[in-house]
């Protein structure tokens, strides 16, 4: 272990209710540990696991999560700087929540596709979700957004092309979340693909 439990330490640690169990497994994990026998011959230990998990240290898959990291980092510092839990803005959720379409009914150059379902549903558990993403270290807030984005424009795009609402196909913004839906377009985003938007007149017709 690179770090000392000094008083400061100490009385921080208590006032985030992390405990020094906690963080010791926290960094046998950082260190690639193997904890299978010690959590399969322990129910302390496979308790504390899931401490970790459940408190966002370690995200489902067992790596480190952002706030697992900041915590270690903590630990490993000499300053007494308070630990702070940060969480993730507000206003990267609402960016995201606004960009995710409302309805399955929408126009589009001039053409309106007529919908029928209610695509944004059950906002807090989404914001729930959204920053559990985000604190798996994996993603940032913007490459969420680009790649709602893109999801939505190659949607609208094909719908014009085909005249058949694709729009219908979204899946709802929990879904959408839970299935981890965004990610084959943010490796399209990272890929440098972009839409090819078609040419033509801009119809009025309700489809």
């Amino acid at each position: 272990m690179k770090f000392q439990v000094t008083p400061f330490h100490f009385g921080e640690l208590i006032k985030k209710s992390y405990s020094l169990d906690a963080i010791y497994l926290l960094k046998l994990i950082e260190e690639q540990y193997d904890l299978t026998d010690m959590c399969s011959n322990s129910l302390k230990i496979a308790a504390l696991y899931q401490g970790l998990t459940r408190k966002g240290l370690i995200t489902d898959n067992g790596k480190i999560s952002v706030t697992g990291q900041e915590l270690l980092k903590f630990m490993e510092s000499k300053e007494q700087s308070k630990l702070i839990k940060k969480k993730p803005l507000s206003s990267d959720f609402e960016d995201w929540w606004k960009t995710f379409p409302g309805t399955d009914t929408f126009v589009y150059k001039g053409m309106k596709f007529n919908g029928s379902r209610s695509l944004r549903a059950a906002k807090e558990d989404c914001r729930i979700k959204f920053e559990k993403i985000l604190n798996e270290g994996e993603y940032t807030a913007s490459q969420l957004i680009a790649a709602l984005e893109f999801d939505v424009k190659q949607k609208q795009e094909n719908s014009y092309k085909n005249k058949t609402n694709k729009l219908m196909y979204m899946q709802n913004s929990l879904t959408y979340l839970n299935q981890r839906s965004f990610e084959p377009f943010i490796e399209l985003i990272n890929e440098g693909v972009t839409i090819k938007e078609s040419s033509g007149i801009a119809r009025g017709t309700d489809i």
